[in-house]
């Protein structure tokens, strides 16, 4: 007889209760603790788990809670519906803690832990007992006299649950919405921006890749990133000592090193420029990897084991030559893509200015200063108030009316980013990555990660240029486009 199998049970009942207790066990900060959480058991929670019908333990609970919280059919009462909701945000505190660890593993390194990001996300101490509002909106409180009152400070969880659509087709499961919706919490971006997550040189970005991160890259571009990190982090850790934390440009000296030190592997750069040029080139690639591989988490939840797991859809070994290549191809088509993206925009959004000029009963006449307008500003330099004499207006404000150059930047921003999306989506079709129109989750993901692209790349730095003032210097490349377009007239 095999001892194995008669053991199974006992171990599927340990597992079955392990899982269990997620929806009665909530993750919490714990200040003392050195892990900065700890998971608390909430007798509330846990006793109106103890009442449910045997049967439904052992079918599917969560179906039933999301029942009780997000319909609340006649038969449960407010205040059962609020318990459902509280075994519902002990269930969602674990992913939202496996983000914030995600997220630090990933961007952290020697700037900031998972337990520095947890205040932010983790604020629900399971004492309350909260439901959402008919608006849809508001997070309303239960006093002790089981009335229900607007709540005074929002918990996360809660919200999570808020935005949650439990019974639409396209869903994600509650793990994998929770855990996405963690990384794209808006004060834990604010956070992580101060540290230059969304915003690091190029020297930062390389200086804190992660293995995960260096996956994708050809044999040739990993083995340059393990030269640069030798050398770069080696020098890095001597700067920090001295209380510098602000990364460098390489110097001379260290990419002459990294050079050598490439050579002896046959990796052969005629100069130290030309090394430069291609670590840049790398740069770019990871600034824009996760474009791709961000259409839902990477790992999702299994109850066998109450532990996340990779996908078992994502391909296993990523140095394999066609998926190199797949990832360069996605490169180059991206890049390409939002060039002719930002060149269409300009052309589409000065020529639907102008024409909303010619058309309007106060502005007609001024019309035809427009583009020379533009050209004084964006090829000269100079200020609105110093182009209202050269072009005959009547007052600063009157130029700000006509021109008006932040206006122009946002809109030709918005039909980039849209023109770019269409062409992404297009593509994705092509690759077998979504459907044709694509799920609502799908597109969701994805027109953030293309606006944060397009930010990166190009309006972030022009929006800056346009409030520096006076004495701006305007090299960004959203003004070199726009520039060349103006010569034309």
């Amino acid at each position: 007889m095999d001892l194995r199998l008669q053991d199974q049970p006992m171990r599927n009942e340990a597992v079955a209760m392990e899982v269990s207790s997620r929806y009665w066990k909530i993750c919490q900060l714990g200040l003392t603790n050195p892990k900065g959480y700890e998971c608390r058991t909430v007798p509330l929670a846990q006793a109106f788990w103890q009442q449910q019908p045997l049967n439904l333990l052992k079918a599917n609970i969560q179906a039933t809670f999301n029942d009780y919280f997000f319909n609340r059919p006649a038969t449960v009462e407010a205040k059962n519906q609020a318990i459902a909701g509280l075994c519902l945000r002990c269930y969602v505190s674990y992913p939202i803690l496996k983000a914030c660890q995600t997220l630090a593993n990933l961007f952290g390194g020697a700037n900031f832990t998972y337990q520095d990001l947890l205040p932010f996300v983790l604020n629900d101490d399971g004492k309350s007992l909260r439901i959402i509002a008919q608006d849809g909106k508001t997070q309303l409180v239960f006093n002790n006299q089981e009335v229900t009152a607007p709540s005074t400070y929002s918990l996360f969880t809660l919200e999570i649950l808020r935005t949650y659509k439990p019974n639409s087709s396209t869903s994600m499961s509650l793990d994998n919405w929770a855990y996405l919706q963690t990384k794209q919490n808006k004060e834990l971006k604010n956070f992580l921006s101060e540290f230059g997550f969304k915003h690091l040189s190029d020297w930062a970005l390389i200086n804190k890749a992660r293995p995960k991160q260096l996956e994708r890259l050809l044999a040739r571009d990993r083995h340059l990133m393990t030269v640069f990190h030798s050398v770069y982090r080696r020098d890095r850790l001597k700067l920090r000592q001295k209380g510098i934390k602000k990364c460098p440009d390489p110097s001379e000296a260290q990419l002459q090193e990294m050079r050598d030190r490439l050579q002896e592997q046959k990796i052969v750069f005629n100069s130290t420029g030309e090394l430069l040029k291609a670590i840049k080139q790398v740069a770019t690639q990871l600034r824009q990897y996760d474009i791709w591989s961000y259409r839902e988490p990477l790992e999702t939840y299994d109850p066998e084991t109450d532990s996340y797991v990779s996908r078992a859809d994502l391909p296993k070994d990523f140095s394999n030559e066609a998926d190199e290549l797949e990832g360069r191809e996605l490169l180059i088509f991206l890049q390409e893509s939002l060039k002719i993206a930002l060149d269409d925009a300009i052309a589409q959004e000065i020529k639907t200015h102008l024409n909303k000029l010619t058309k309007s009963k106060s502005y007609a006449l001024l019309a035809q200063q427009f583009i020379p307008g533009l050209q004084l500003y964006y090829a000269q330099g100079m200020s609105l108030a110093e182009i209202t004499p050269q072009l005959g207006m009547s007052s600063w404000d009157q130029t700000r009316r006509i021109l008006n150059p932040g206006e122009l930047l946002q809109k030709i921003r918005l039909l980039t980013v849209q023109q770019l999306l269409d062409k992404i989506l297009e593509k994705a079709k092509e690759m077998g990555l979504t459907k044709i129109p694509p799920a609502p989750d799908y597109l969701k993901t994805v027109s953030e990660q293309i606006e944060a692209f397009a930010d990166e790349e190009i309006f972030q730095e022009a929006a800056t240029e346009i409030r520096a003032g006076k004495n701006r210097s305007l090299d960004s490349s959203y003004a070199q486009k726009l520039r060349s377009y103006l010569e034309k007239y």
